[in-house]
């Protein structure tokens, strides 16, 4: 495994969380030492001069296509999803600004006494100026994951690469857990994962990045220091590319 340099690779990158990287161990909620830790990686990547963005999934507190299965309406359940993301992004927040760092959500419904709204130009903005952006609120509309939110927001704000924080250690031919058979995939184009259906972010996501020709890189969050080893240049993970 190449362990890359003491400087980072990219200037500026886009972070998707899971709401349930938060969970810990916990079956609901926040475990507000896995919060310390994750902010702490990310405290660690502003650190080499990396402009940041986050998007945070909401599956730690409510999931509206799960509950849109059992008969609720699709629509209110996913605007109360994209509520759940906002939850996560403030306490992300709140986790960064206790290390000292400035942080700000931006949210894609609006919520202007709890976040600002966001803009493209004043999130590259705010980049610009050394401080994390929270995207929350996925796109801001029904049935949108936010795996593609942060293929958009990615793009929008022109990442040099969107960093995909899984469970494992990249993509796999199935799932590892339940199958110990299963291959793991060092580097796959964006057409290979759509024909094969490989679970690595909804199918709208990965054409918006092979579209405008966004890298994707999955990692284990639970490996601690994995996220700074592949801003300095490190091969961890699955890389998925173009060609």
């Amino acid at each position: 495994m190449t362990e890359g340099t003491d400087k980072a690779r990219y200037s500026r990158i886009l972070v998707k969380l899971s709401g349930e990287a938060l969970l810990g161990g916990g079956d609901y909620g926040i475990d507000p030492a896995v919060l310390k830790r994750i902010a702490g990686e990310l405290q660690e990547i502003v650190g080499l001069g990396v402009q940041l963005a986050v998007v945070i999934g909401g599956g730690n507190i409510f999931r509206g296509a799960g509950l849109a299965r059992a008969g609720m309406d699709r629509v209110a359940g996913d605007h109360m999803g994209m509520l759940a993301t906002v939850m996560n992004a403030l306490a992300m927040q709140d986790a960064l600004e206790s290390l000292g760092l400035y942080a700000r959500v931006m949210s894609a419904i609006r919520i202007n006494e709890v976040c600002e709204d966001y803009i493209r130009r004043r999130a590259i903005r705010h980049l610009e100026k050394g401080r994390v952006v929270i995207c929350a609120a996925g796109t801001g509309n029904p049935f949108f994951t936010t795996d593609t939110a942060a293929a958009l927001r990615a793009i929008e704000i022109n990442a040099d690469v969107l960093l995909k924080a899984t469970k494992v250690n990249g993509v796999y031919s199935d799932d590892p857990v339940r199958n110990p058979a299963a291959v793991h995939y060092k580097r796959l184009t964006f057409d290979r994962v759509l024909t094969e259906k490989l679970n690595v972010m909804d199918a709208t996501a990965i054409v918006m990045c092979r579209d405008n020709r966004l890298p994707l890189r999955v990692f284990n969050l639970n490996n601690a220091g994995d996220l700074t080893r592949i801003v300095r240049g490190a091969d961890v993970g699955t890389a998925v590319t173009c060609e």
